[in-house]
């Protein structure tokens, strides 16, 4: 008998709770949670399982995850907007489905839609260089106009570019954090727009501040999710080498963009090359190694949902930043980087007045954005 206060749930809601509360459980990951639904055939027994099975592991008063928070969580995440996708239930990304350690749950908050497209991964260095960030931006643009929806971290330097190049067509940011969590607080402006005209996804709880062990999760999603994954920039030990791994072992297509020998920056993607990944110089590249997948002029270019009043995205708006105040921050900026609230001071305008031109030169490929808020042109 269900000792909850709780009302009844309908049978997919019970479902998507028992799914949850197992997840959550102390110890259980994804691949143990895979075993234990295979085993006990739901999430209900296996959570009834469960004291036992930590009993016999010499863990005595086990308890899974209670029930009332697992009812709160999916409260924070629909107040949020988020959809939850179980693994088993209706929604859930096809192409993770099958994956040894797929997520068992994942949040989704925005257009749900792209995860039925062709999806192609891009990923590279957070400290990118100019041609790194101009090459990502070049990529997720032509590959959305062809129809493929592109994947990323929503990190610094060649992610931000990524989701940047793709907003026109769709893209998908995959976070470390709960989906509230705004991480790296320069990207709050992309956060906000995915939301409406891409998709977030993440397999924590709302709330949840990204640690560095979450990082190798959610670069598992990036690369289950795809059908191809293209690093850019990366150097020799890095998070995107480690993706690139993940893909190859999924049985995805792995791709690098070719560098200069003695760019640091680079070496892993020559590397990649070498032990026989894709070389790539541009989308033509990626859509030959892809193959055929018929994506139709309308699913490639088919408009984002209407924007709420007042809400904005970090593009250009259709007003054009006057010419003087684009040349003003371009003769402000060097190659050595400046932060953006001395530029925002040196200016004598307030962060609202500045942002949009930044935002302008930024996809214009005149001004980069840098770890730590920093600003540099781009010659």
């Amino acid at each position: 008998m269900n000792s909850s206060t709780h009302p009844l749930a309908p049978p997919q809601e019970d479902s998507l709770i028992s799914r949850l509360r197992l997840i959550r459980s102390h110890r259980v990951g994804a691949i143990t949670y895979h075993r234990l639904m295979g085993e006990h055939g739901s999430a209900r027994a296996a959570l009834e399982a469960l004291p036992n099975i930590a009993r016999g592991a010499g863990v005595s008063r086990y308890t899974p995850w209670p029930e009332d928070l697992a009812c709160r969580e999916l409260a924070q995440g629909r107040k949020l907007g988020a959809t939850p996708l179980a693994h088993g239930l209706p929604g859930y990304p096809a192409d993770l489905a099958d994956l040894p350690d797929a997520p068992p749950f994942l949040w989704a908050l925005g257009r749900q839609a792209l995860l039925s497209r062709p999806l192609v991964a891009i990923v590279g260095a957070r400290n990118a260089s100019s041609l790194g960030i101009r090459m990502a931006r070049r990529l997720a643009h032509d590959l959305g106009e062809a129809g493929v929806v592109a994947v990323s971290g929503l990190a610094r330097g060649v992610d931000r570019a990524v989701h940047l190049g793709a907003l026109d067509y769709g893209t998908i940011g995959v976070q470390a954090g709960g989906l509230d969590v705004i991480y790296p607080a320069e990207n709050a402006d992309l956060h906000e727009t995915l939301a409406r005209e891409g998709l977030r996804l993440s397999e924590h709880p709302p709330g949840l501040a990204p640690v560095a062990r979450n990082f190798p999760q959610r670069n598992r999603i990036i690369a289950g999710l795809s059908r191809a994954v293209v690093v850019v920039e990366a150097a020799a030990k890095s998070g995107s080498l480690l993706t690139a791994r993940m893909a190859a072992d999924y049985g995805r297509e792995v791709m690098a963009v070719p560098g200069h020998p003695f760019d640091a920056r680079t070496t892993g993607c020559n590397h990649l090359i070498r032990d026989g990944a894709t070389l790539i110089q541009g989308a033509a590249d990626v859509l030959e190694a892809l193959g055929p997948f018929r994506p139709t002029k309308f699913e490639s270019r088919q408009p984002p949902p209407p924007r709420a009043p007042g809400a904005t995205r970090p593009t250009p708006s259709p007003h054009t930043p006057p010419n003087d105040l684009l040349a003003r921050i371009l003769d402000r900026l060097g190659s050595a980087p400046l932060a953006e609230d001395q530029l925002i001071r040196d200016l004598g305008l307030k962060p609202a007045q500045v942002a949009p031109a930044l935002l302008a030169l930024e996809l214009d490929g005149r001004v980069s954005r840098q770890a730590g808020g920093l600003l540099r042109r781009i010659s």
